[in-house]
């Protein structure tokens, strides 16, 4: 099964994430299929960079984003 989800980069208590789409039996920052946005949480307000192409590919394609990247996308007006 395919995931859309967040892979964490950036040093201690300075958290900043990778959308990717990723195999769900693969690790939280290991192998992934494809980068297709960016969410850094410590800006205000947050920024969220996402590329809607790809993102309505992958779900059409029947990937099943995790409930936080559904949060994300929702806000970033790439889902309803």
């Amino acid at each position: 099964m395919v995931k859309i989800r967040l892979k964490r980069i950036g040093a201690k208590k300075k958290p900043f994430y990778r959308i990717i789409v990723a195999d769900s039996r693969a690790p939280r920052d290991g192998k992934f299929i494809e980068q297709v946005g960016t969410y850094d949480p410590k800006t205000n307000p947050s920024v969220i960079n996402v590329d809607g192409e790809k993102v309505k590919k992958w779900l059409s394609n029947g990937a099943q984003p995790t409930e936080t990247v559904k949060k994300l996308l929702k806000i970033a007006g790439v889902t309803e």
